[in-house]
């Protein structure tokens, strides 16, 4: 489920990132707020490919 930006800007400001205010949330672009979004959620968004190590082919 792809949220906006404006609710991503919300969900940040209820609940912000450690070391983070809202007033810091209110003032980033869409373009920093889906790249701290897209950082912050990377773990879910891998596919396991080489998780038990690193295979050359």
């Amino acid at each position: 489920m792809q949220l906006s930006t404006e609710e991503l800007r919300q969900k940040y400001i209820n609940n912000p990132p450690e070391g983070m205010s809202p007033a810091d949330i209110l003032s980033m672009s869409e373009g920093e707020l889906l790249d701290m979004d897209y950082f912050l959620n990377d773990d879910e968004l891998d596919d396991d490919f080489g998780e038990e190590g690193f295979y050359i082919f």
